[in-house]
């Protein structure tokens, strides 16, 4: 930890539990105000728009200039580079598709880090679901910074990798779970932020061990979702109605997120992807990205995955058979051949 030059008991660590003891949406953190987001998709300009409701000075920045215009119109300013951002932000949040993504708006021309090694925001949060070794990657850039400006509470800059789970509907709703990797003491100094953005905050302990968390999360998510499909669909087969598996289901040992929040059977449950022929939801191909990152962090550290390997697979002809921006729980229909609930 001395490489990174911070202190245990310092000033940011006594900070960050004031502001966690003191912290309300009307007196916002000086630190913490002025924050700029990158990244505004399905996920993305939720989380931005909670932001800005709950208090914060938000400057946006997209590559995609109609997600922009839809800030811009309601006079959030926008910038037209990951370092005009940075340029005006105190935090810096990105949520971006991918691993190169990520690499892109750090270390590219214009990047988050294209200014030289002085840097202007003290905070750096990546909310996007990459592989660790991207994470620690950028974290050890990080760590070779300082700062424009010296600053009582903080000596150097910190990041903090800090993917998400709950999908679209969480992020619209404000209640996400961030999976939080990094330094403590910038944890704990990040938590009001976050906490305007997600129900459960969860420290997961060094830099990359946020998006290690996420990807065994929905390497996991996939495979129940996979695995209660084809119960659904075997059950269709045999007589069952849907319907009736999921009341046995939601009040047994089989009981699980795919079943009681997430049903991929259109016609069983409401608001839901499979409620609206799979459209609006966690595409297939995010899902096989995750599952990618997944088995190859496995492979990395020399750990077979065969259930992760198989649920690749499937995703992976799913979006071959034209499926890749369909929700993942269409494999209930596209892979099983399953059937509506009429």
């Amino acid at each position: 930890m001395a490489g990174f030059g911070w202190r245990v008991g310092s000033k940011m660590q006594r900070w960050g539990r004031s502001c966690l003891r003191g912290f309300s949406s009307a007196a916002i953190p000086s630190q913490l105000e002025n924050v700029g987001f990158i990244g505004l998709g399905n996920m993305g300009s939720h989380m931005a728009r909670n932001l800005i409701m709950a208090g914060y000075k938000v400057t946006v920045h997209d590559i995609n200039e109609n997600s922009m215009k839809k800030f811009s119109d309601d006079g959030i300013p926008t910038k037209q580079s990951p370092l005009e951002v940075s340029e005006s932000s105190d935090v810096v949040i990105t949520m971006l598709p991918s691993s190169s993504h990520v690499l892109e708006v750090y270390n590219g021309t214009n990047g988050l880090l294209g200014g030289g090694s002085r840097l202007g925001p003290w905070l750096y949060i990546d909310s996007s679901t990459v592989d660790p070794q991207t994470s620690r990657k950028i974290s050890m850039a990080i760590s070779r910074c300082h700062l424009k400006e010296n600053k009582g509470y903080v000596e150097n800059p910190m990041i903090l990798d800090a993917p998400v789970s709950g999908g679209v509907p969480a992020a619209e709703a404000g209640k996400l779970t961030f999976m939080v990797g990094g330094l403590e003491e910038a944890y704990l100094a990040a938590k009001p932020l976050l906490l305007s953005m997600g129900k459960r905050i969860v420290y997961c302990g060094g830099a990359g061990n946020g998006s290690a968390a996420k990807i065994c999360n929905n390497m996991a998510m996939a495979i129940s979702m996979l695995g209660v499909s084809e119960a659904f669909a075997l059950g269709q087969n045999l007589g069952i109605k849907a319907s009736t598996l999921t009341d046995i289901f939601n009040c047994s040992s089989a009981r699980c997120w795919s079943s009681d929040t997430y049903n991929p059977v259109p016609g069983v449950m409401e608001g839901v992807p499979s409620s609206r022929n799979y459209d609006g939801g966690f595409t297939s191909k995010l899902m096989a990205k995750d599952l990618d990152l997944a088995m190859a962090s496995a492979s990395g550290v020399g750990f077979k995955c065969p259930m992760g390997s198989e649920a690749l697979e499937i995703y992976r002809k799913l979006c071959g058979d034209g499926c890749e921006l369909k929700d993942f729980s269409c494999a209930f229909r596209h892979y099983y051949a399953g059937k509506d609930e009429e």
